[in-house]
């Protein structure tokens, strides 16, 4: 049996769903799985959000292990569906090794990608359906989309001027928002800087982290889980000081 074959298929597909922003459990659970259907007994698998570490032994008692970093990431639903559906066939099938190692390695190159143009429709769409929920009327959503849309442009095409770093990132996406939702209001074009501010605001939520930091809470992963969490709140942290800033700075003119 080639170990290393078996290692890195297990390893990568763990690192692609933490890419796809899975839950813990969820990582070890699919990578140990993988192992055990090739006839593995005893593997041992540990994540957590920024690291996947794979470790088996052969029959003679060596220890192999292999190890991904995973960078920063956001949440792919629909990486993680391919992921899950990978997993799953090559337990009940078990293809050869190197097919299936192949259908592994290329699962983050199968996903479409959205051109820019949708993403952008997207990012102004989410703003506009919330604004009503907030009790908004037409002008709101129309301005809350327009904010939705430089939300979008500041993600996609500024991170050459912003860095990459989330908290800054996020800060000044923010403060962006609240300054063009009051420039919107005050020129007549909306009635509500809160709602259009509030609306525009929600796609930055980390909605989905905080969620799964509150499962893994639940499953035991508690180290994942705070980690999960903290991030949570300094993205929260960033959202509240970018907006305070963008409507303080729109008080002075």
């Amino acid at each position: 049996m080639d170990y290393d074959k078996l290692l890195n298929m297990a390893a990568e597909l763990g690192f692609q769903l933490m890419y796809s922003g899975a839950e813990i459990y969820r990582v070890e659970e699919s990578a140990r799985r993988l192992l055990h259907a090739y006839g593995l007994e005893t593997p041992e698998v540990f994540a957590i959000p920024n690291c996947v570490i794979v470790s088996v032994s052969t029959p003679e008692g060596h220890p192999i292990t292999r190890m991904r970093r995973v960078p920063s990431h956001g949440t792919d639903i629909e990486l993680l569906e391919r992921c899950n559906s990978l997993c799953r066939r090559l337990c009940a099938e078990t293809p050869p090794l190197s097919e299936a190692l192949a259908a592994v390695s290329t699962l983050g190159s199968a996903v479409p990608r959205h051109s820019p143009k949708w993403i952008l429709l997207g990012y102004g769409m989410a703003p506009a359906f919330f604004a009503p929920l907030f009790g908004g009327g037409l002008a709101d959503t129309g301005c809350a989309f327009l904010c939705g849309l430089a939300v979008g442009l500041c993600l996609l095409y500024g991170g050459r001027f912003i860095g990459a770093n989330a908290f800054f990132r996020t800060a000044v996406c923010s403060a962006l928002t609240a300054f063009l939702a009051l420039a919107l209001v005050r020129l007549g074009l909306g009635r509500s800087v809160d709602v259009v501010t509030i609306s525009a605001l929600m796609v930055l939520v980390p909605g989905v982290a905080l969620t799964n930091a509150m499962r893994e809470i639940m499953a035991g992963d508690t180290f994942s889980a705070l980690s999960r969490t903290a991030d949570a709140i300094l993205v929260a942290s960033a959202i509240a000081l970018g907006a305070a800033a963008g409507q303080a700075l729109g008080g002075l003119f």
